[in-house]
């Protein structure tokens, strides 16, 4: 069975627009609270039980055409033994922050045997879905690792990393270097595992100029992708807050390149390299407003990505926000998946 996500992200003719949705695995939906209650975060993403069970529930309530590995990005800096605790409303915190070239050195490094329940859960979820709904695997890029490392956690302004970046230079470079190795690690095993494609995401990217991105982080995540190019899947590269950057981010190697909800499809079009996908990029805001205001909107972003002329894959422009009625994604599939059919079949 042909996965219309896998050939949109190809940039390979489709019969319909594939969708599915940043954060769709969680949050959102009252089976997934009741799910998780008493139970940690980084408890839950290492349950395979826990983790094929919260994956499949937006396959089951969306008809979404992928399912996405529920994890954390922090998951892979616990598995190497970083002390990272995700706190509820505060989100990773680490106990003992990287802030000198002693703290780099000391970073352990991370090795396929410390994440056997990562195996099992893709091989879990991947018999569940029996060939029909690929599974995409994900992991954190450098640059957004490094900065929960060098913060101690979220941060509004990422000084210390700044500072970091601009004073030792070669000290960033072999940080980064490092959380690139854990990274693609994280992934590869997740693909030898079953996963059919993957994300990279790189949620504080946004906060670096194109020179500081250009200079320091993009050597990084194009390293993950060059290690993991002889899976010969595809792949997507998402920031948040990055349409500065879309061109640059398009370089490091990825077959497709997310579009956050700030920038018009029509405009990163322009910005990343010829025959790249594009996925993207609905407001998560939106899907609390009235549906009659929200389906021009849905129908406007899937006429924009068909126009480009590499893949289209719908996608919000960020992840689906916790109070978020649980109904409205699976309606986002089905306008989706009919509008596109209609436009392509008068193509």
């Amino acid at each position: 069975m042909t996965s219309p996500l896998l050939t949109a992200l190809r940039s390979e003719p489709v019969e319909h627009t594939p969708v599915w949705f940043m954060r769709q695995a969680g949050r959102s939906l009252p089976e997934y609270r009741k799910l998780r209650e008493g139970t940690a975060m980084l408890d839950a993403c290492r349950d395979p039980e826990l983790v094929s069970e919260i994956t499949l529930q937006p396959v089951r309530r969306h008809g979404v055409d992928a399912a996405i590995f529920f994890s954390d990005i922090v998951v892979p800096l616990q598995a190497a033994g970083v002390d990272v605790e995700i706190v509820p409303g505060t989100g990773p915190v680490i106990a003992e922050p990287v802030r000198s070239r002693a703290d780099i050195d000391a970073l352990p490094e991370l090795d396929a045997a410390d994440i056997p329940d990562i195996t099992e859960s893709i091989q879990r979820i991947t018999a569940e879905l029996d060939g029909a709904t690929p599974l995409i695997g994900f992991a954190g890029a450098p640059f957004t690792l490094a900065s929960y490392l060098i913060e101690g956690g979220p941060s509004k302004n990422h000084e210390k990393t700044k500072s970091l970046m601009a004073s030792d230079p070669e000290a960033f470079s072999t940080l980064l270097g490092k959380l690139a190795r854990i990274s693609t690690t994280f992934i590869d095993v997740q693909l030898r595992a079953g996963a059919e494609a993957f994300q990279l995401f790189d949620s504080w990217a946004g906060y670096l100029s194109r020179q500081d991105y250009e200079d320091h982080v993009l050597e990084h995540s194009t390293a993950v992708f060059s290690a993991l190019a002889g899976h010969e899947v595809p792949s997507i590269h998402f920031g948040v807050q990055t349409g500065e950057l879309l061109g640059s981010m398009s370089r490091a190697g990825s077959t497709a390149v997310g579009v956050d909800f700030r920038v018009d499809l029509a405009d990163a079009a322009t910005r990343i390299q010829p025959g790249q996908a594009l996925q993207g990029n609905l407001d998560p805001a939106l899907l609390f407003a009235p549906w009659e205001a929200l389906a021009p909107r849905i129908e406007a972003i899937v006429a924009k990505g068909l126009e480009h002329e590499g893949g289209f894959v719908f996608n919000l422009g960020h992840g689906v926000l916790p109070d978020t009625d649980p109904e409205v994604p699976g309606r986002i599939v089905d306008l989706v998946h009919r509008v596109s059919a209609e436009i392509l079949g008068r193509s």
